[in-house]
């Protein structure tokens, strides 16, 4: 069973996530595997279809690990090119208790 006390952690996004930002993006994110994870998307101005991938691949194995992972903050922009990309990020948009 999984600790629910596990500390969350957080991940602050580059301003431009393109095609040579995602290895690292995806590095980043492994290496909070085992925690809760908050994403903070407020500084993104562009975002790629390969970054967003990684982003929602991340969200599918935090899920699977029953992990929150959830966006605290997001640019107008990050939301924007998200929907154009087809990404709904609404269910992972962190709710306010």
């Amino acid at each position: 069973m999984a600790s629910k006390n596990t500390a969350k952690k957080s991940l602050k996004l580059a301003p431009v996530l393109d095609l040579n930002e995602a290895t690292a993006l995806h590095e980043r994110l492994l290496s909070l595997k085992g925690a809760p994870v908050v994403i903070d998307a407020s500084a993104v101005e562009r975002i790629g279809t390969l970054c967003a991938q990684v982003l929602m691949a991340g969200a599918r194995s935090w899920e699977e690990d029953r992990m929150s992972f959830t966006f605290a903050k997001v640019s107008d922009a990050f939301v924007k090119t998200t929907q154009l990309i087809g990404v709904d990020i609404a269910p992972l948009m962190a709710k306010e208790i």
